[in-house]
């Protein structure tokens, strides 16, 4: 990217206009009445923690290791109400 490719033409300040969602909408005026502070401050601030905030990039993904469960005596999967019974009693049927 050159130059004022970016949109920003070298701004220390940008004026712009945002189409910001309901939920985070509700989010920033609870954080404006909260802290008594204007939307631009509480903007600023929520853009400056998110972008600031430690990426998880070279992070190994989590990972499950499977093992086998098996099945306990005296359960049979081809009777589904019984297991129910025996899991959560007879009032559950």
């Amino acid at each position: 990217m050159g130059p004022g490719e970016d949109g920003f033409r070298g701004a220390t300040a940008i004026r712009t206009t945002l189409t910001i969602d309901d939920d985070v909408a509700a989010k920033l005026r609870d954080e404006m009445a909260k802290s008594r502070r204007s939307l631009k401050e509480v903007v600023n601030a929520a853009l400056r923690r998110g972008l600031n905030a430690p990426s998880d990039e070279g992070l190994a993904p989590f990972t499950v290791k499977a093992r086998p469960m098996g099945l306990r005596r005296g359960f049979d999967l081809r009777d589904i109400g019984g297991l129910l019974e025996s899991l959560d009693g007879v009032s559950r049927r």
